[in-house]
């Protein structure tokens, strides 16, 4: 995704924002300025527009609650809004050719949930819309140069909470008839829009949904039992994917086992991870074990419950972002919870590579030492970031609303574009640590 729009959503106000997104975007401000609430609209937004599902603002590691609790309430007595609106945009490069489409979709209340009323997609010319309503119709709409049309459809859900597919659009008859019904009114071929249908829905971004991470994560045990390995933002299947990667495939095991070990390196946390399995049987207990170098001989092997909850906190996110099968889109929760500065640091350096390797990156952070890793890392090109693919995205709180500022960095990891605002706190300490 190349920016997200949103108006009337949670503590955004109702005038319309755009924020840039990049292979890496980090999200920085206070407290309760919506930065987890920014997360949950990314991952709804991708199913509402990919999966063509009605998006559930509930689920982990995000509850944001009912229509009422997201829909902007400008005061306490104020008025709640009918609808709230969002949408992406995001480019392809087909050959030497960069096609840019942009989503949208308006979200209304139904039976007490958001529910996607208007949902668009136009790419160059061309514009396709569809518009559901309370009673099971649905109304599909395109336009090309500026000339639109619309013809009812009915609609085929079934119940009230599902969506009509985009890909119906082109089960649409030829012909076109006028309201009456009796004559066509124009001739229509709907295969004229199926580049731009599965060019938008068998983009990237269609393969894998993205993984969102919680930002406290599983706490570690001393002995795991092999468990179903279904994806938990919280990272509880993590140990079992880990034992049964080494003992399925040897080969992905020793990949992800060396990047894990090269970050480990590189922030201290440990030199060395193994799995100890008390069996040979796929049903067998395991542990996960790790152990530090000295300077001149090996630590011995501790069990990771004894490391402190630096390595068990941090562990899932880089076996999610490590792992050679990976989606293309992280959405992360203070990654750097528990972790020393040093950690935090070496982490900067990992999102870089991970976002300079083709991922798309969107971390919720307050760790400074992360941000200034991402910004030096730029600066000195350790991992082929370039200054146009980092965003930081400050949330500026307001009396009613909240502001997001898009920052950018120049060549030499200087922010850009800064608020007033940005970084005060810091300067305030500064100063008054110095005396003045």
């Amino acid at each position: 995704m190349d920016s997200l729009t949103l108006q009337n959503y949670r503590c955004f106000g109702s005038k319309e924002q755009t924020a840039r997104l990049a292979p890496l975007t980090l999200l920085v401000g206070p407290n309760s300025t919506g930065k987890t609430s920014f997360l949950a609209l990314i991952r709804a937004l991708w199913d509402v527009a990919f999966r063509e599902v009605v998006p559930n603002f509930r689920e982990e590691p995000y509850d944001l609650g009912l229509f009422e609790d997201i829909a902007h309430r400008p005061a306490i007595r104020g008025k709640l809004p009918d609808e709230f609106s969002a949408g992406f945009k995001y480019s392809r490069l087909r050959g030497n050719q960069t096609s840019v489409m942009t989503f949208h979709t308006v979200l209304g209340r139904l039976d007490g949930f958001p529910f996607p009323m208007v949902r668009t997609i136009t790419g160059g010319t061309q514009n396709i819309r569809i518009e559901s309503s309370h009673d099971g119709t649905d109304v599909i709409g395109y336009r090309v140069g500026g000339t639109g049309y619309e013809c009812p459809f009915p609609g085929e859900r079934g119940d009230q909470l599902s969506v009509l597919p985009f890909r119906s659009f082109l089960d649409m008859p030829f012909e076109w008839w006028n309201t009456e019904g009796k004559e066509p009114q124009i001739e229509f071929d709907s295969r004229q829009f199926e580049p731009l249908i599965r060019s938008f829905l068998d983009g990237g971004y269609r393969s894998r949904r993205p993984r969102a991470s919680a930002p406290v994560r599983s706490q570690p045990r001393r002995t795991y039992d092999p468990a179903a390995l279904a994806y938990d933002a919280e990272g509880y299947y993590i140990p079992s994917y880990l034992a049964s990667l080494s003992r399925r495939n040897a080969d992905e095991w020793q990949l992800l086992k060396s990047r894990l070990e090269n970050f480990g390196r590189n922030s201290e946390l440990f030199d060395e991870i193994s799995i100890r399995s008390f069996g040979k049987s796929d049903g067998d207990p395991f542990q996960i074990q790790v152990r530090k170098f000295g300077k001149r001989r090996k630590g011995p092997w501790r069990n990771m419950i004894d490391m402190g909850y630096g390595v068990s906190q941090a562990l899932p996110v880089l076996a999610e972002v490590l792992r050679p099968d990976a989606p293309m889109m992280f959405l992360l929760q203070q990654p750097e919870v528990h972790l020393h500065p040093q950690a935090q640091a070496a982490l900067g350096t990992l999102f870089c590579q991970v976002a300079s390797g083709g991922r798309q990156l969107v971390v919720e952070t307050h760790s400074d030492h992360i941000i200034d890793r991402v910004r030096m890392d730029v600066r000195d090109q350790t991992t082929g970031l370039k200054p146009e693919d980092v965003s930081i995205l400050y949330f500026e709180p307001g009396d009613f609303a909240v502001k997001i500022h898009s920052i950018r960095l120049d060549d030499m990891g200087n922010v850009l574009d800064a608020p007033p605002g940005y970084r005060q706190f810091f300067t305030d300490e500064m100063m008054r640590s110095i005396g003045l």
